[in-house]
């Protein structure tokens, strides 16, 4: 019998104040390296990306500041809820992330945090250059014009 015969709760964790606050750029994928209560935690959906940003440190790429809640039922081997996670990507992502995430005024941003198929915990990142205040304003005209358009064709 497999372990992943429950496919109705997928973990998908977004954040969505990252897309308001930056113009999104590249996007990559990394592996997350965690501890066995951590994955749980996450599994049961207990994470959050509010106020979270990645940063390299001597060639390898760290999350911090990314809550993951203890995990309910752990003992004393529970985790640190807010510490630095190694993020695994290869030689030329991270290459590529220095080059851009080194230029001021853009930053590497967390954008979602899911379980793939796997059952392995993935995190999309991307780079982003932070909005002015005019360019959010416009970005909440395009989300209600749409909103606006859908209620239009609903009514059809």
């Amino acid at each position: 019998m497999s372990r992943n015969n429950n496919k109705s709760k997928e973990v998908n964790i977004k954040n969505r104040r990252a897309t308001f606050d930056y113009a999104i750029g590249d996007t990559y994928t990394a592996g997350i390296v965690l501890t066995g209560t951590e994955i749980k935690s996450i599994r049961q959906g207990k994470a959050s990306l509010v106020d979270t940003f990645c940063y390299i440190n001597n060639g390898e790429v760290w999350v911090k500041n990314m809550y993951i809640a203890e995990y309910f039922y752990g003992t004393y081997n529970n985790h640190v809820e807010r510490r630095d996670r190694k993020l695994l990507l290869n030689r030329k992502e991270i290459r590529s992330l220095m080059k851009d995430g080194g230029v001021a005024g853009f930053t590497i941003v967390p954008l979602r945090l899911f379980i793939n198929d796997r059952g392995l915990a993935k995190l999309v990142i991307g780079v982003g250059k932070g909005k002015k205040e005019f360019d959010k304003r416009q970005s909440i005209k395009e989300r209600e014009d749409k909103r606006d358009l859908a209620r239009v064709m609903m009514k059809r």
